[in-house]
């Protein structure tokens, strides 16, 4: 009797030409791999990186890019989108209303803006449009930069203390406590 054979799949014996070329992909892994160490090598003898034709992070920007670039890493954004409506105030309240108001600061902590008019009518008809002025603003800035507009009307006139008054004095105030 013949003992049974086992069911195993024979692998085929490779001949010369397929033997060659299995040998050639083996030895162009080897060479590569051997040459991505080598120009690591390099490059850290070289002290880093060098320029070459393709673009990488070390290339010149646009001046545009590179401010958009540096307001997102120091986290700008705000101020920068507030500093842009102190410029476009004309357009974004019109042209009558900017005449007579004109933003003064951003509290970025408190998210209010500060604004000045020059007459005290002015300042009370602001202050009536300041809910859709808010909305406007946060439109155009995002929502919730500005919570708050506070209304200044017009500062008064320095205070005179007149002629007659003693050296180092700071006026009437002065002479109490």
């Amino acid at each position: 009797m013949t003992e049974p054979q086992s069911e195993q799949p024979r692998t085929p014996e490779l001949s010369g030409v397929d033997l060659a070329r299995q040998a050639l992909v083996a030895a162009k892994e080897q060479a590569r791999a051997r040459g991505a160490a080598v120009q690591q090598k390099k490059q850290a003898r070289r002290g880093g990186l060098r320029s070459g034709a393709r673009a990488d992070g070390r290339d010149p920007l646009p001046l545009g890019a590179a401010i958009n670039r540096l307001i997102t890493e120091r986290g700008w954004e705000t101020p920068a989108a507030v500093g842009g409506v102190m410029g476009r105030w004309p357009q974004l309240v019109g042209p009558e209303v900017a005449q007579h108001c004109e933003p003064q600061r951003y509290d970025e902590d408190a998210r209010i803006l500060t604004v000045q008019c020059d007459s005290t009518a002015w300042a009370t008809q602001l202050r009536l449009l300041a809910p859709q002025l808010v909305a406007r603003l946060n439109e155009d800035l995002g929502h919730g930069t500005v919570k708050m507009l506070k209304v200044l009307g017009p500062g008064g006139p320095g205070r005179r203390y007149g002629a007659l008054r003693a050296p180092g004095s700071k006026g009437p105030g002065d002479t109490y406590g």
